[in-house]
């Protein structure tokens, strides 16, 4: 579905929906109660004071003190060990009202897809009643949130039970467990138990349980379930695109998938409890239990047709809700419906999310004017590619961070993108390069920046710098403009040809080849062996990810490929032609990688736009009547 046609569903009024109405009924109720309780001992001490025999509350019975400490000490002593034992046992939650809550579903940004699911789950359980007397349905009893940290699980969460407005109950998985036997059960006990009384009182509740696989992993005999049908018939992923992560990796799937289960004292046991806590909301009060018990009683003496009817436990409306990022190491139990009715999955939003969460978090951070540009904004979207919005809020911190440190306390584009550059790469470190290291490494870099200007204009130059980062001596950042899921086979040759602008820039002005290509050509490998192995882009339409029960069907599928004499033949002739390519691209064009490597070699990092304004002026002013030799420094014609 198009993000412009995405439009989340209103969130019912609490207060007219079957939770309000069920709150206010109780809150009457507890009023009589409270009356009832409060008058029979006023009316008791007021017929006392009309009698003339008023109540003297303070004529204590005098005790003796040293009996009175003998019983303190062994009240002491119970005390403690019951403490202990029913402490261990104690749920570990903690309860926010919807008033202590500041998040609201319009703050959640960038998910649209998932909270439109989560809105529509939010008012079948504030109308709980009504949708089962209307359809005959069942609401849901659970929701399954999976995905990569920082995604906006919790955030979600918090936000769903501000707009419920009941209360939420956190707790972490991991405060369940317990290194006494059978405590772990407990605790689960009592959270659900504390859950049910909560949503008994306030006409409903929400229970949060945060990193879930802690206490919920597979079972010993369940850790192996079925793969679905469609993925083991192919055993393809959705795409072969992508190649934003290279090297790729790769491999058939198996016909099961495996979790590994975990044998240690009680996780069966916390499993099953849990298992069970989750199928068994509608749960009888302590009162009908004791009704329960005297009916059953009673009716032994009674006549079939005298009997005594017993209570109906009541429809508690709990929403449970949960949150992993290791989803397929839960029990297969716990996934069925009546447990958790439905799993959603919070992915990295796309541009037009990213650029939602830009905008949500720039009108709350200091900026320069430049930001508030439409094109700016666009392009920060574009440039955080497969960031979580996490990522982008602590983005913006440290170009914060940067703006302040240069003195300033609003960021602009390059301190944005010099964030993403430490956050991406990694700090820079002042080395003492040699005077030809560097004019080797700002030619190496030029030869990339230039080659990616020629051949992949769509593409969007970010940061050319020769200033060393981690292991990287110089780099070249450079992505697609849009979201990109498939790549057609030029799109990939031109990823080849610009891994190889380095080394070819390296051979045509200093006659000889460094080191520095070295993970040039791990790359251009990788996507070679993509092309040929699983995409079909070579004169061979065999995939090499069928390849099974042979030496090198356990590897990835550069490995399969590569393990393949004509494969490797394959991968070897598109790499040479496309070095030949470059090569003569770049030897047409040497102005521009000279240009390049001018500005590099004067201000060592170039950002944005500051890369394409050189080549263009390159490009202007036409090729440089002569051309400088940097082995020797001697001018050439």
């Amino acid at each position: 579905m198009p993000d412009a046609e995405l439009q989340t569903p209103a969130i019912v009024d609490a207060r007219l929906a079957d939770v309000g109405v069920s709150r206010e009924r109780l809150r009457r109720r507890r009023l009589r109660g409270l009356a009832l309780v409060l008058g029979v001992p006023t009316l008791f001490l007021w017929y006392r004071l009309v009698t003339g025999d008023p109540f003297n509350v303070f004529a204590l019975p005098s005790i003796d003190p040293l009996m009175f400490m003998q019983i303190l000490i062994v009240l002491a002593i119970v005390g403690s060990v019951l403490i202990m034992f029913v402490g261990g046992g104690r749920s570990p939650h903690v309860m926010y009202r919807p008033e202590q809550i500041e998040t609201t579903i319009d703050d959640v940004k960038g998910i649209d897809v998932v909270k439109e699911e989560v809105v529509r789950s939010l008012n079948l359980f504030l109308a709980h009643k009504q949708f089962a007397l209307d359809t005959g349905g069942t609401p849901r009893r659970g929701l399954l949130f999976e995905g990569a940290p920082g995604t906006g699980k919790t955030y979600l969460a918090k936000a769903m039970a501000r707009e419920a407005g009941v209360p939420f109950l956190f707790v972490s998985a991991t405060a369940f467990q317990s290194m006494y036997y059978g405590a772990t059960a407990r605790k689960i006990r009592s959270y659900f138990k504390a859950l049910r009384k909560t949503a008994r009182m306030e006409g409903g509740a929400i229970g949060f349980i945060e990193e879930i696989d802690a206490i919920a992993v597979a079972r010993g005999g369940l850790s192996a379930t079925p793969a679905p049908a469609a993925l083991r018939a192919t055993g393809l992923p959705a795409g072969c695109g992508g190649l934003t992560g290279l090297p790729a990796e790769y491999a058939v799937a198996p016909s099961t998938l495996v979790s590994p289960s975990m044998v240690s004292e009680g996780v069966g046991g916390v499993v099953n409890e849990l298992l069970v806590q989750m199928q068994s909301f509608d749960e009888p009060t302590g009162w009908q239990k004791l009704h329960t018990r005297f009916a059953d009683w009673a009716n032994l003496y009674l006549p079939p047709h005298r009997q005594l009817s017993r209570p109906v436990p009541p429809v508690t409306n709990v929403l449970i809700i949960a949150a992993t990022n290791r989803a397929d190491n839960l029990d297969p139990a716990l996934l069925r419906p009546g447990r958790f009715d439905r799993r959603l999955t919070f992915e990295a939003p796309g541009k037009a999310g990213r650029r939602e969460l830009v905008d949500h978090f720039l009108s709350r951070k200091r900026h320069a004017p430049e930001l508030d540009d439409e094109e700016q904004r666009d392009a920060l979207a574009a440039a955080t590619q497969g960031y979580t919005p996490v990522m982008i809020e602590h983005l913006f911190d440290e170009a914060l961070v940067n703006a302040v440190r240069r003195g300033d306390l609003a960021m602009n584009r390059t301190d944005i993108e010099r964030a993403r550059l430490v956050e991406e790469v990694g700090l820079g470190q002042p080395v003492a390069y040699t005077a030809h290291e560097t004019r080797l490494i700002a030619t190496h870099e030029a030869g990339h920046a230039t080659m990616a200007w020629l051949v992949a204009p769509e593409r969007r130059l970010e940061v050319l710098t020769i200033v060393k980062r981690r292991d990287a001596l110089g780099l070249l950042a450079h992505g697609d403009a849009e979201d990109v899921f498939t790549r057609s086979r030029t799109q990939m040759l031109h990823l080849i040809q610009i891994a190889f602008g380095g080394q070819c820039a390296e051979e045509l002005f200093f006659g000889d080849v460094s080191t520095g290509p070295g993970g040039d050509l791990l790359y251009a490998t990788n996507v070679a062996a993509q092309m040929v192995g699983a995409c079909g882009m070579t004169d061979t339409l065999i995939s090499y990810g069928a390849i099974q029960n042979s030496g090198f069907s356990d590897t990835n599928i550069v490995g399969r490929v590569l393990g393949d004499a004509e494969g490797r033949q394959r991968v070897e002739e598109i790499l040479q032609q496309q070095k030949v390519v470059a090569r003569g691209l770049l030897e047409a064009n040497r102005h521009l990688v000279e240009a390049l490597r001018d500005a590099l070699l004067d201000r060592h990092e170039l950002v944005g736009r500051e890369i394409t304004d050189v080549l263009e002026a390159a490009r202007e002013s036409g090729p440089a009547p002569a051309t400088i030799d940097l082995r020797d420094g001697a001018p050439v014609g």
